[in-house]
Order: structure tokens, then sequence, then C-alpha cells
């Protein structure tokens, strides 16, 4: 279960969009999570793990070197 407060000009357009489409509001909010939660994983997971090697201090890779490491050199 979840529960979210939404700015009410949000609310509003969520609510307008499910009186006109027939729809529920919670079809519409668990759409937009379902379409954003990759993006968002990669994100933040990638953050952090980029803030990770930092820390600790170990050297990173070129592209050049990262495609050869990989077999993928032009």
């Amino acid at each position: 279960m979840l529960a979210i407060r939404l700015p009410k000009e949000l609310e509003d357009r969520l609510a307008d969009m499910a009186k006109k489409t027939g729809r529920t509001k919670t079809f519409y909010a668990r759409q937009a999570i379902i379409n954003q939660i990759q993006d968002l994983e990669d994100y933040y997971l990638g953050e952090r793990r980029y803030e990770e090697h930092i820390r600790s201090g170990e050297p990173g890779l070129s592209t050049s070197e990262l495609k050869k490491a990989h077999g993928l050199e032009d």
C-alpha cells in the first residue's frame, strides 16, 4: 500500500484526466511509476556507484580502455 500527497495543481490535473477518460487516479499514478522506475533506478544507483568509486580513489578507465577491455575496439 502506498499513499502519497500531491500538490493541488497536480491532484486536480490527475482527477480531471481520470474523469475525462473513465479511469481511476490510481491507474494513472501506477502507470507513471511503471514508466519512470527504470530511469530512476539507473540514475540513483549509477550516482551511488560513482560516489563509491570516487571515495575509493581507484583510477578510472578511458573510453578507449573500456572498449578494449570488452573487445569493442573500432
